[in-house]
């Protein structure tokens, strides 16, 4: 374990993970808004578990946390930490049965705590698909910033796509968003 929540648990990636996180990987609703593919091969999520081996959470590059509810992995986080150790990406995915419970949310609001108020980071960055309103409201309820709109900026299966572009700084972190 690496981190924990009341109800979850952010850990390393292990070998048996393999088929659920393809599972959830190659769901067409899950793979809309990402990088990949649907469906991803069992393979391939082998790949990625023993890629995210090699690193550790505080070492620069991207850090996969698994997401573990009782024993089940439920999804993944990314962050891709700063070459300078002060700043970071996340990104976030949840199997579908997952969503709509608050497991996102929790999860992602433990790793900002964590990146924050232990390790220290001065901001943290988020994009999503501008069309991926439950991933942008999930960023504004954490805090974020929406920093900027990039029109047509990524082709994504078959099409250009509008993406977000969220920020939350250290100093803003826990303090509720201004009204004005």
């Amino acid at each position: 374990m690496l981190l924990s929540t009341a109800r979850l648990t952010l850990r390393r990636f292990r070998a048996g993970d393999a088929v659920a996180l393809a599972a959830y990987r190659s769901d067409p609703g899950v793979a809309r808004y990402q990088s990949w593919d649907a469906p991803v091969a069992v393979e391939q999520a082998r790949a990625l578990i023993a890629s995210s081996q090699t690193r550790g959470p505080l070492t620069p590059g991207w850090f996969q946390y698994a997401i573990d509810l009782e024993g089940v992995l439920i999804g993944d986080i990314g962050v891709n930490l700063h070459a300078n150790l002060m700043q970071a990406e996340i990104g976030f995915t949840l199997a579908p049965r997952y969503q709509g419970h608050g497991y996102a949310t929790e999860a992602v609001g433990r790793v900002l705590e964590h990146l924050f108020e232990d390790e220290g980071l001065h901001r943290v960055s988020a994009e999503c698909d501008a069309r991926n309103l439950r991933s942008a409201r999930l960023l504004e309820r954490l805090g974020f910033r929406r920093e900027g709109l990039r029109r047509a900026h990524t082709w994504s299966k078959g099409e250009w796509t509008d993406d977000l572009l969220y920020g939350l700084l250290a100093e803003e972190w826990r303090r509720p968003p201004s009204t004005a």
